[in-house]
């Protein structure tokens, strides 16, 4: 399937007219190509509420040329998402080989593209993935540093629990939906770093989710081996259950 394709996908299958595209996918990100992918998008009567924008560059690297490679490639997309009239992106914090996450150094950068993004009207959100680069922890004492509404959280439901015991997951999703505003990403599960399924206790998330007043999008996202329809299916019915 090309990606231009998606959102009617969606639309047909999910009867949901929302998507969140992914960046290693996208054919290419000139003018041309991305005019292309928004009418297709409005074809479908669908919009893109976010980029998951994967950067390869470390936000946190003592090597202030690859910090400006970070902020350069985020601000990129942000670029992307204003072309596709996207309200925001998720920017990945990625992992620096001669570092551990520092952050002051991350807060430095990220200012930076919370900056780009308030002058492009595109919010960057920040995602619990890696377990050592993107804890949860981390990610807050960052947005708390840079201070600005255009820099927010992405809670992933399943990631933390994947990577960390349930305690440690109530903790986290607390702490990530407190500073969430545009988009969370919902999971019923996920297997963990030795393939063992892990299992969401939806009420709870989404108990915490309407806590903080959380009013942005749900992403679902079905990320085990097999069939995706009847799953995510699911988790699509599910998820309007929780929010009515």
């Amino acid at each position: 399937m090309e990606l231009k394709d998606f959102a009617a996908h969606v639309a047909d299958k999910f009867n949901v007219h929302h998507i969140e595209p992914w960046s290693p996918v996208f054919p290419s990100t000139d003018p041309k190509y991305l005019e292309q992918f928004r009418a297709a998008v409005e074809k479908a009567r669908s919009s893109i509420v976010d980029i998951a924008v994967d950067g390869g560059y470390s936000q946190y690297s003592p090597d202030a040329s690859v910090r400006q490679k970070a902020v350069k490639a985020t601000n990129h997309w942000i670029d992307v998402g204003a072309a596709l009239g996207s309200p925001s992106i998720r920017t990945h914090i990625d992992a620096a080989k001669d570092s551990k996450p520092d952050v002051g150094r991350a807060a430095d950068t990220l200012a930076h593209a919370a900056e780009y993004g308030a002058k492009k009207n595109v919010v960057v959100h920040l995602e619990n993935d890696n377990p050592i680069s993107e804890d949860p922890f981390f990610i807050v004492q960052i947005i708390e540093k840079v201070n600005s509404p255009w820099l927010r959280g992405l809670p992933d439901f399943g990631n933390s629990l994947a990577a960390h015991d349930e305690a440690f997951q109530d903790r986290a999703i607390e702490v990530m939906f407190a500073h969430a505003y545009g988009i969370c990403h919902v999971k019923d599960g996920e297997p963990d770093e030795h393939g063992r399924p892990t299992h969401v206790d939806m009420a709870q998330t989404f108990g915490v989710l309407k806590k903080h007043g959380f009013k942005g999008y749900c992403s679902i996202e079905y990320d085990a081996p097999g069939d995706p329809y009847k799953p995510t299916a699911e988790m699509v019915e599910e998820t309007i259950k929780f929010l009515s």
